[in-house]
């Protein structure tokens, strides 16, 4: 990392606060160090005016990159207030992505906001919905929390900070590049949805469709019941395509009768001789010939 934590404000050129840290200074830094080719960063229990001219200053001091002051510091036209990282990523995401050759910045900084920086933001600014399990115990955020010192640790805060910072780069870096892999499948959906017939898609290959198939623009992709693509476990899938990201509704659900069943049970209900299994949940089933899973499809599309 080009990251280093001083206790020299002379030496400082990024400021945050001290004691508690949370995600969304930590992702902040993050972001801020694949811009900048060194990050000096000192925390600051109260924000102090003698500081370098150019130094940037986050979630403290009620500045640009700060969203404790009274009111808040904007928001998106989704409601979700900004907290610091996502006021660091207005500001800096686009020009971080330039560094990593991609051609559809908007796209991927649009992605990388909604599924990743709207979440730090949203939790840091109390905005995440109660659910009835303590699902605090498994989220990003809270996870960075743990490296705070404990109650009955005697140990610098910035030590955890740092620790803290090297477990986000890699969340950070993976989310990254997960996202640029993803985005290079879009132009196949496309091309998948306009050969798509009879509202089936097929792939040659597994790749990342749901979004892209969504969210297209092309009108025969709203009409799409079903995806078709080799299984990573070897054969073929059958996919119920969800009304959206992350329903369990489905355009069109597989037959009842098919739900639950598997190898011999599923073959004699099909007729199909390579049929494996059908979900009881009736959104995947699979097969093991290419042939096989387009009978399935087709006979899904009837019943």
């Amino acid at each position: 990392m080009n990251i280093k934590i001083t206790k020299n404000i002379n030496e400082a050129n990024c400021i945050t606060h001290s004691g508690a840290f949370h995600a969304d200074e930590i992702f902040s830094t993050l972001i801020l160090s694949k811009v900048m080719p060194e990050i000096v960063i000192i925390r600051l229990p109260e924000f102090r005016e003698n500081i370098k001219e150019n130094a940037i200053v986050y979630d403290i001091g009620g500045g640009k990159f700060d969203h404790h002051q009274i009111g808040g510091n904007g928001k998106r036209e989704n409601g979700i207030k900004y907290a610091a990282c996502g006021l660091i990523w207005k500001e800096f995401g686009k020009e971080m992505l330039k560094k990593y050759n991609i051609k559809e910045i908007d796209y991927v900084w649009n992605y990388i906001d909604k599924n990743l920086i709207q979440f730090i933001d949203a939790n840091d600014n109390g905005e995440l919905p109660k659910l009835p399990t303590d699902y605090r115990n498994v989220h990003l955020s809270y996870i960075i929390g743990l490296f705070n010192p404990r109650w009955d640790e005697d140990i610098d805060s910035d030590e955890k900070f740092m620790e803290a910072l090297k477990l986000g780069e890699i969340i950070f870096e993976e989310f990254l590049q997960d996202t640029i892999s993803k985005i290079k499948a879009k132009d196949l959906i496309e091309i998948a949805i306009e050969k798509a017939k009879d509202e089936i898609m097929i792939l040659d290959e597994f790749m990342p469709w749901k979004e892209f198939l969504l969210q297209s623009e092309n009108k025969k992709a709203i009409d799409i019941k079903f995806v078709i693509y080799p299984s990573q476990r070897g054969g073929y899938n059958l996919y119920a395509v969800p009304k959206e990201i992350g329903s369990f509704e489905n355009r069109k659900s597989l037959p009842l009768k098919w739900r639950g069943l598997r190898d011999e049970a599923l073959q004699q209900v099909t007729g199909i001789k390579t049929a494996r299994f059908c979900h009881n949940a009736g959104f995947i089933c699979s097969a093991e010939s290419k042939e096989d899973i387009i009978k399935l499809a087709e006979y899904a599309m009837k019943n």
